[in-house]
């Protein structure tokens, strides 16, 4: 892992993005559309949004499915990795909410 030919870098690149984190995190209650997923990110824009999902269904995370209905639309749910996915970035969650206060404080101390 440590080393820079390690090929588990880019996949941990994209799962520890903020983002991707999130949206994870979103999907894993079940398919969203892209506006229902941006609603739940709140402060994410479309741009950026876009580009995690693209990310995400590049390394297999996330499927994007066109539903032929009209109006067409795009639902985003988690491939059968994003879900092993779940659990691991919950826990991180956890953590970091944990340590909120903790961090904030340092890092108000901190010159």
């Amino acid at each position: 892992m440590y080393s820079s030919q390690c090929p588990c870098r880019d996949l941990l690149d994209v799962v520890a993005n903020k983002w991707s984190a999130l949206a994870i995190g979103a999907l894993a209650e079940g398919p969203l559309r892209f506006g229902e997923l941006q609603r739940r990110l709140q402060g994410i824009s479309p741009k950026v949004l876009t580009a995690t999902l693209r990310r995400l269904e590049d390394h297999g995370l996330v499927h994007r499915e066109v539903i032929p209905e009209v109006p067409l639309h795009v639902e985003y749910s988690l491939t059968e990795v994003g879900r092993s996915a779940v659990e691991p970035v919950f826990a991180l969650r956890e953590w970091a909410e944990s340590r909120y206060a903790h961090a904030l404080t340092h890092a108000r101390s901190t010159p």
